[in-house]
Parts: structure tokens; C-alpha cells; sequence
């Protein structure tokens, strides 16, 4: 290993102990919260308003499609939140990321609420369009199977009393769901299923029209960025927490020992 890519290693490890210490996330966070819940929350209303009641309806399906405008953001989420997760997880195992625990823990209600309304806004907008309230197709299956994992982990990391083991648990679990993101992206090409492909991809211009393309731009954009600012307020509350239990502990511990003496 050269000096410069040395001095490139130890530059990482700084900036990583550095976004690492929890004074330093409460500082940073406390800034871009407001930022983030107010900005998302402006988005959101206006996306949703938009897509309400100034964007045209469908040819096919009508009216009944305006429900995509809180679905198709919600149901990018439910994907978008576990990736997320897991990249957590994986900061927990590999590197011991001392945020990346809390961060995990907190994503997991927050992703496990986003994907239920998904699949409940899903089973609204295909009661009408398939004539049920759930079939077992592809998508909406992985969809449910991406539910059951977010509860997984949620149990499992509080299933022990040790919470390291519990992080650890999780965190594997985490890592294993991960196959189930690209089963649910690809599920509509690979099997012969009743949801509709997507409309917007990576490659290729959308086949979705403009003037339902924008509203939908901007509630996903408002719904991203208050998922976002969520998360940073669980975990900074989760850190005030732990910072209290163990002043209290602290004290019990000093109180104790000064009745022994």
C-alpha cells in the first residue's frame, strides 16, 4: 500500500468515526429535520392535491387511478426502506457502525407501516380493476413476503435480552431478505401476472403521460423525504433514550454504592 492510498484509508476511517459518533448525527440531524418534514409535507400536499383533482383520469381505468398517487410512492418505499435496512445491517456487521444498529431498528416500523398501506391501497385500487380484494399474483405476493420480513425483524431484534445478539440477528436477517427486492422489481416480467409493468423505468422514456407523470414526481419526492425525516427523528429519539437510560443507570449504580458504604 502507497502513502496516497494510505492516506486515502485513514481519510475513510476518519470520516466514518466521524458520522459515526452520535453528538455529531444529533448536531448534523437536528439541522436538516425541519428541512426534511416540512419540505416533504409541501411536496406530499401538493402532489397529492395535483394528482387529485387537477390531473386527467385514465382511459382504461378512470377516476379509480388517482389512488396511484399515495401507492405508487408508498409501494417505492416499502423497497426503498428495506434496501436501506439492509445497507444498515450490513454497516452493522462489517464494520461495527455504532448508528447503524439504531438506525436499522427504527427503519424496520417505519418501512413495516409504509408497505402496509401499500398492500392496503393496492387491494383498493384492485378491487374494482380485477374484481378482488387480494389474489396471490407475483408482485402482490413478494410485496407481502417484504411485509413479513420488516415484522420479522422487528421481533427478532428485540427477541433477546442482550440487545447485541438481537442487532446481530436482525442484521443476518436483513441481509438474507434482500433477495426478495429484485423478485418483486422483475416479478411482472418474469411471470404471467395481473399487475400492470411499470410505467417509469431506468431505461426508456415512461409510458406514462406527462401530466400524470409530475404529480406523481412530486408526492413521491414529498413521501421520500418525509420517510427520511421520520427515520432521523426515531433515531434521534432512540439515542436521547439510550444517553437517559444511562444516566439513570449511572445513578442507581452511585446510589447503591453509596448505601453499601
Amino acid at each position: 500500500m502507497d502513502a496516497r492510498t494510505a492516506a486515502v484509508s485513514t481519510r475513510s476511517k476518519r470520516t466514518r468515526r466521524h458520522f459515526a459518533n452520535p453528538t455529531q448525527f444529533l448536531r448534523l440531524s437536528g439541522k436538516i429535520l425541519p428541512w426534511l418534514l416540512w419540505s416533504g409535507g409541501l411536496l406530499t400536499v401538493v402532489g397529492i392535491v395535483w394528482g387529485a383533482f387537477f390531473a386527467p383520469d385514465d382511459w382504461q381505468q378512470g377516476d379509480m387511478v388517482r389512488i396511484m398517487y399515495v401507492h405508487v410512492p408508498f409501494a417505492w418505499l416499502a423497497s426503498a426502506g428495506y434496501f436501506c435496512l439492509a445497507m444498515c445491517s450490513l454497516a452493522s456487521l462489517v464494520w461495527r457502525h455504532p448508528l447503524a444498529d439504531l438506525a436499522a431498528v427504527e427503519i424496520g416500523p417505519v418501512g413495516a407501516g409504509f408497505t402496509a398501506v401499500c398492500l392496503a391501497t393496492g387491494s383498493l385500487w384492485g378491487k374494482p380493476e380485477w374484481g378482488a380484494w387480494w389474489v396471490w399474483d407475483a408482485r402482490l405476493t413478494s410485496v407481502f413476503i417484504l411485509f413479513l420480513l420488516y415484522l420479522g425483524h422487528i421481533a427478532l431484534v428485540r427477541a433477546f435480552d442482550d440487545p447485541a445478539r438481537g442487532y446481530r440477528a436482525g442484521s443476518i436477517l436483513a441481509l438474507i431478505g434482500v433477495i426478495n427486492l429484485p423478485i418483486i422489481k422483475f416479478s411482472v416480467d418474469w411471470w404471467n401476472t395481473l399487475h400492470q409493468p411499470a410505467s417509469i423505468g431506468l431505461f426508456g422514456a415512461p409510458t406514462i403521460a406527462s401530466s400524470m407523470l409530475w404529480p406523481l414526481f412530486f408526492s413521491a419526492l414529498g413521501f421520500t423525504l418525509l420517510f427520511s425525516g421520520i427515520v432521523v427523528a426515531r433515531t434521534r429519539a432512540a439515542i436521547m433514550e439510550r444517553r437517559i437510560r444511562s444516566l439513570l443507570n449511572a445513578q442507581v449504580s452511585s446510589m447503591g454504592e453509596e448505601s453499601l458504604s
